[in-house]
């Protein structure tokens, strides 16, 4: 059995990833722009974490598989090792708005490569409960920054035509480390300190995102903003930035890209970036509309019942005879499969379709789908069907739309001077919805049910459906100063 998942994972790698037209496009850009793809690893180390600790789980509270003298966890320490990486993120979030301008986007993703495997062998080698809380938090800090640091890295450093594509691989990756999770989880669950080997996997990928983000050079706009803000010799950091454009787009005419960097220089210094953004400007002016639409988006793609509605999914299948009891993470490898087959065509067609029409159409989907959920559990219990309909609609649509673009639109929308402190609370925002959903289901459903509670969510998908028609702009094609200029 073993083998024989082994072998459907790397034939699912090879049709969703090896296969997919977005693998196949991206290895005919510039050698130079393909290295970029070593940002979302931190988002399959993201992933990862996800799909592994619900093996982990399992194999740690094991009086036989666990190899440990205390798998007897109570429901709160439980609680602590599945959700340990969620509150580092938080603290991730709320550090990396004190250091993002001091380090600069492509050093934080370093920061966080070494979060992450610091975290991993610390969990993975864990004598004690203790020491295993700490190891989650570290490896949680890692997600933070990296969440935090990746979008500014590559839409700052990626031409306008494809910043969607790239920025929305990140969600991409995220799906395919839970796949992974997933599947390593399932594999390894019957070996004695099997949730050991669940969570050292992620080792060999942290120092792989680690040394590729070693090998890249500085974002140029990071560099330009640091010239014009007076930290540095001008004409050093004109040369660096010049260097780190070259790199990144391919070796070009030298005075075609000379030409790129004062260009930019002087759109930056139009943009009265000369002063470092303090906590009070975030909430003025432009900065503060990006706020709204960025911050506004995370926490809805959250609101909207994200965590709720996977929370249910084994159940679902399990009532219309697709899994029993024991299958359930082979029902979430299911799950994630649609995951990534969906994200990936969001990847595909997002510069194509653009960011509204994919936002208008999968939160539309959502809609109908919560409302299918809530009109099983309240008088459609006789018909299992129409919850798995609801449920794969759910999940399709919410890939194909929240999912990628919500962390595409914060990473465009915020002015430069203000992107990384912006990006901070956008990210903030995003792990803080997500652990008060999680944190707030089980005594909403006590109070409410389940079929009055997802029809709460689904009135409160149609107010985001409003939000996004009203007040989520369109920056298809458009420089992020050009977004900075026309729309903010």
């Amino acid at each position: 059995m073993g083998n024989q998942m082994v072998l459907q994972f790397l034939h699912l790698v090879k049709m969703t990833v090896l296969e997919n037209p977005l693998f196949l496009s991206l290895l005919r850009l510039k050698p130079t722009l393909l290295q970029q793809q070593f940002f979302p690893l931190g988002g399959l180390l993201y992933g990862y974490d996800i799909g592994a600790t619900s093996g982990a789980s399992i194999s740690l509270e094991s009086p036989e598989l666990s190899g440990t003298s205390w798998y007897d966890l109570n429901s709160f320490e439980v609680g602590l090792v599945v959700s340990g990486s969620l509150y580092g993120a938080l603290i991730g979030s709320i550090l990396a708005f004190g250091v993002e301008n001091f380090l600069g986007r492509r050093r934080e993703l370093l920061v966080s490569s070494m979060l992450y495997l610091v975290g991993a062998l610390v969990t993975a080698l864990a004598p004690d409960f203790p020491v295993l809380v700490v190891g989650r938090l570290v490896y949680g800090l890692g997600i933070g920054m990296a969440m935090h640091a990746a979008p500014m890295y590559i839409s700052e450093t990626a031409p306008s035509q494809i910043r969607g594509r790239l920025i929305s691989l990140k969600e991409f990756f995220i799906v395919l480390g839970m796949v992974l999770g997933y599947t390593v989880g399932s594999l390894e669950v019957d070996i004695v300190s099997g949730w050991r080997y669940m969570y050292g996997t992620s080792c060999p990928i942290s120092i792989i995102m680690g040394v590729g983000m070693w090998w890249l050079p500085p974002s140029p706009r990071w560099l330009l903003l640091c010239a014009v803000q007076g930290r540095g010799s001008f004409q050093d950091i004109k040369e660096r930035a010049t260097y780190a454009l070259c790199r990144l787009r391919g070796r070009i005419d030298d005075n075609s890209t000379s030409e790129k960097i004062d260009e930019l220089f002087d759109e930056i210094s139009n943009s009265s970036e000369e002063q470092e953004a303090s906590i009070g400007e975030i909430f003025q002016g432009k900065c503060l509309k990006a706020l709204v639409i960025g911050a506004g988006l995370v926490f809805l793609q959250q609101i909207t019942g994200q965590p709720s509605v996977l929370y249910y999914a084994a159940t679902i299948f399990q009532s219309v005879g697709f899994s029993a009891a024991s299958d359930a993470t082979r029902v979430s490898i299911l799950l994630g499969i649609l995951k990534l087959i969906t994200t990936g065509v969001a990847v595909i067609v997002v510069d194509r379709v653009g960011r509204r029409p994919l936002l208008l159409g999968g939160v539309s989907g959502i809609v109908i789908a919560l409302f299918l959920l809530a009109a099983y559990y309240t008088f459609l219990s006789s018909l299992p069907v129409v919850a798995v309909v609801a449920l794969l609609l759910y999940v399709g649509c919410y890939q194909l739309s929240f999912g990628p673009i919500g962390w595409l639109m914060i990473s465009e929308i915020f002015p430069l001077r203000f992107r990384g402190k912006g990006l901070s609370i956008a990210v903030l925002v995003n792990f803080a919805s997500n652990a008060l959903v999680a944190f707030a289901f089980s005594p909403l459903k006590a109070l409410l049910g389940a079929g009055l509670l997802f029809a709460a969510f689904g009135v409160i998908a149609i107010l985001a459906l409003l939000f996004i028609f009203f007040y989520v702009p369109e920056t298809k094609g458009l420089s992020l100063e050009e977004i900075e200029s026309k729309i903010l």
